[in-house]
């Protein structure tokens, strides 16, 4: 080899030959998949993309590379007459539109044929999750019972909820040592979508909560333990964390059925809607909001904003005769 040319640091291939020439062969359509890190987005866009193929008939990956556009607005107007929310139009085309942007950037195919599909603009400035008011957010911080272990722990996981406006994920993924002090103040390290890391201050009440509830759990000296674990299961092993579910079937809705409120707004979205709303309304900068619930973009932040539609605001109410 010639001088200056690259080679090898070490003389045992970890990839067989047959193994290089495989991942060589991989079609774009496929790394695209493989690539997409949060588990909940690669299996929305896998069912898009399924959709898709069966209303096209696609049965290998390079077909994708015939799609035009024309084909994609008759997807669209199928969609529609199945009579689908505006939002799950909108995402399923977003999914073939990220899939064809990877497949541009490998010049794979010449165009997006996604550009210039019109999605449906239907409830597109407004939230889907109503926030509850304060009355209804104190009431359910002070629901679980404070003289158990699951009391003390649902106290607590509704607290972060609702003081921190965190994902379903982000809450199960916390451990133990992801309470961290930085300048003095505690944070949540939190590992948000695609794997960002975003540190959160840690708000007084949540950890007073989090402080009784470890204290009689008696896991808080294991940083890499899950933070909010279960009390009992059928499998003997409590080591392992929560999962979404179980944080939405036995914490959020299980307290939302005890007070009575509604079930559309308590859903574990339903809280960080109403963290987000409670943090606007007390004058919080939106940009910082967006810094704090890890969006990528301030316009999904925006769909939190309900200062404009307060119902007390309403003209219904100055009228007067």
């Amino acid at each position: 080899m010639a001088d200056g040319a690259l080679t090898s640091t070490d003389s045992k291939r970890l990839l067989t030959a047959a193994e290089f020439q495989t991942l060589a062969d991989v079609p774009p359509e496929v790394e695209w998949f493989a690539n997409i890190e949060n588990e909940n987005t690669r299996r929305a866009y896998r069912n898009d993309v399924n959709d898709f193929m069966r209303f096209a008939g696609i049965s290998r990956a390079d077909e994708f590379r015939l799609v035009k556009r024309s084909h994609l607005i008759a997807w669209r107007k199928q969609l529609e007459t199945r009579a689908l929310g505006a939002s799950t139009v909108r995402r399923k085309l977003s999914a073939l539109a990220s899939l064809y942007d990877y497949l541009c950037d490998c010049n794979a195919v010449p165009f997006n044929p996604a550009d210039g599909v019109k999605r449906p603009s239907q409830g597109v400035n407004e939230g889907k999750s109503p926030a509850l008011g304060d009355a209804e957010a104190k009431s359910i911080l002070e629901a679980p019972r404070g003289d158990t272990l699951k009391g003390l722990r649902d106290r607590a996981i509704l607290s972060v909820l609702l003081f921190h406006g965190l994902r379903r994920a982000e809450l199960c993924s916390l451990a133990v040592g992801d309470l961290q002090s930085r300048r003095g103040v505690m944070h949540f390290r939190v590992q948000g979508k695609g794997g960002k890391i975003r540190f959160v201050p840690v708000h007084p009440h949540s950890s007073q909560r989090i402080s009784e509830y470890l204290e009689r759990s008696g896991h808080g000296n294991k940083g890499e333990s899950a933070l909010f674990r279960p009390i009992k299961n059928s499998s003997g092993s409590l080591e392992k964390a929560l999962t979404g579910h179980g944080i939405y079937k036995d914490v959020v809705r299980k307290y939302a059925r005890q007070l009575g409120l509604e079930p559309r707004a308590v859903c574990v979205h339903g809280l960080r809607a109403t963290a987000a709303t409670n943090a606007l309304d007390h004058e919080a900068d939106i940009a910082k909001v967006q810094e704090w619930l890890g969006h990528a973009n301030i316009s999904t932040t925006r769909l939190y904003d309900r200062r404009r539609t307060k119902p007390e605001d309403s003209p219904t109410f100055k009228v007067s005769y």
